[in-house]
């Protein structure tokens, strides 16, 4: 099925623009949520709004947005005010440096969406992700949408434009914050370490190798559930957490020695497939015309 357009926009490289279509890189795996229901009648409860100071039950028509400046003090805002106070929403994609990009920590990365060529702009697009590859660089632009000013970086992925939203630094903690105590690492330790790594080393990620088990589990257990079967409900394991002084060497040793098993395990199994995905009562019953019991 072919990917739908979000919108378009126009990315601003000198003198040149580039029209392009937006696209969302990435998709819900339709995350699994349960609903709050009344336990006598198995009816879904209805969230309401309680005044705090009256105890009265407030209706959405008699609801206001306010900022609260000082404790339990606000200022009110219209729907109108609000407005005014927002970004206004551009079409506008505006290069303001290009930089390498191992330069961008990953931290920064929030949403990704790519960028196809609109009509005509086939030519600079594809100029312009041919630079961006051979310069190993990216651009920095500015964009607002829904309201909000955003920093984004255009990266080529392949022969794709991927833009990626980032965070403000001001929305990103620093690692300095983090307290870690030094300590010395011995040569024979680092050596022995570096080696465990090296062993379960791969040339590049594969993201296809990594499914969601647990999704796949509890599905696969509400299907039970809606068939009338009984869960079965094990005890969590306990993990012990007492403070054992262990021998690093010794672990080290050990963690090499286990790796190689389980790597000369799986070359002899092959590759691992994917679990089979258990669909829910609900898509069943709506591809086969039916309802769930």
């Amino acid at each position: 099925m072919a990917a739908r357009s979000m919108g378009s926009l126009t990315i601003s490289f000198g003198l040149i623009s580039i029209p392009v279509k937006l696209y969302t890189a990435t998709q819900s795996a339709g995350s699994i949520s349960f609903n709050l229901l009344h336990k006598a009648c198995g009816s879904r409860l209805k969230q309401q709004y309680i005044c705090i100071k009256e105890g009265v039950t407030v209706e959405r028509d008699d609801m206001v947005k306010g900022y609260e400046f000082a404790k339990d003090q606000y200022v009110q805002f219209s729907p109108e005010e609000i407005k005014a106070l927002e970004e206004v929403g551009s079409h506008a994609v505006e290069i303001s440096e290009f930089v390498s990009i191992d330069s961008v920590d990953p931290v920064y990365y929030d949403k990704a969406y790519y960028l196809a060529p609109d009509k005509g702009a086939a030519k600079p697009y594809a100029l312009l992700t041919q630079a961006l590859k051979e310069t190993n660089r990216c651009a920095i632009a500015r964009w607002a949408s829904r309201g909000k000013a955003n920093i984004v970086m255009l990266r080529p992925v392949g022969n794709v434009m991927m833009m990626q939203q980032l965070l403000f630094s001001s929305e990103v903690r620093s690692s300095d914050e983090i307290e870690v105590p030094q300590q010395e690492v011995k040569a024979a330790e680092l050596n022995l370490a570096k080696q465990l790594i090296e062993q379960q080393a791969s040339e590049k990620f594969d993201a296809t190798a990594y499914v969601d088990e647990v999704k796949g589990r509890i599905e696969a257990e509400i299907q039970k559930k809606v068939e009338g079967q009984e869960i079965s409900i094990a005890e969590a394991p306990t993990e012990a957490r007492e403070g054992k002084v262990i021998d690093l060497m010794e672990a080290l040793r050990a963690s090499l020695e286990k790796s190689q098993k389980a790597k000369t395990t799986v070359s002899q199994l092959g590759p691992r497939k994917a679990a089979k995905r258990v669909e829910p009562a609900a898509k069943t019953a709506r591809k086969t015309g039916k309802k769930g019991a």
